[in-house]
């Protein structure tokens, strides 16, 4: 192994955010292989640029979301998809009970309300920058993860927590965004 070595650009992107875009696949609607298929589609596309781009975490989530809704537009896949939604996120055995409440809810949400949850939670992104990716305004991307929060409040009142805490009381899950200015 040569320790100077850098790794290109494209490598360090893979690296830093492969699972949160498999996450934000399955947020769009994708099968788990369907947007593993799309990230290999979309690393395949960067690797071919001549340089990087200007921003190129963010022209890879765009690329990534492009390719996902081109991907979801096919007949036969969505049949595929729509016999995958019952396997939304992979299990693990580690998984709380609660845990898999919040991610039932989470994927019973609309999925312009889901996806911009995804972007903000995962991907750390501004209202700002989800609304430019989705070219709405930052404030309909506010909007929609406010409403979005607000559904999963609703689909996890009364659930426990390992505080023995019930959602909906004193303490939170989420806690709403602020408005955007």
């Amino acid at each position: 192994m040569n320790l100077g070595h850098t790794p290109p650009w494209y490598e360090r992107i893979y690296r830093a955010k492969a699972a949160e875009l498999i996450l934000y696949g399955r947020a769009l609607g994708l099968a788990h292989g369907e947007a593993e298929d799309v990230l290999q589609e979309t690393f395949l596309a960067l690797m071919e640029l001549d340089r990087p781009p200007e921003q190129p975490e963010r022209y890879c989530v765009r690329t990534f979301r492009n390719r996902a809704l081109n991907y979801r537009r096919s007949f036969w896949r969505r049949l595929t998809r729509e016999l995958e939604s019952v396997r939304w996120f992979e299990r693990s055995q580690a998984e709380t009970p609660a845990e898999r409440a919040a991610m039932r809810c989470l994927s019973e949400l609309p999925v312009l309300q889901r996806e911009v949850i995804v972007l903000k939670i995962w991907h750390e992104y501004t209202f700002e920058e989800i609304g430019e990716l989705l070219e709405v305004s930052p404030n309909t991307a506010a909007g929609r993860y406010r409403y979005g929060l607000e559904k999963m409040r609703a689909c996890l009142k009364g659930e426990n927590y390992e505080r023995d805490e019930p959602i909906g009381d004193s303490v939170a899950l989420l806690d709403p965004a602020p408005p955007v200015s």
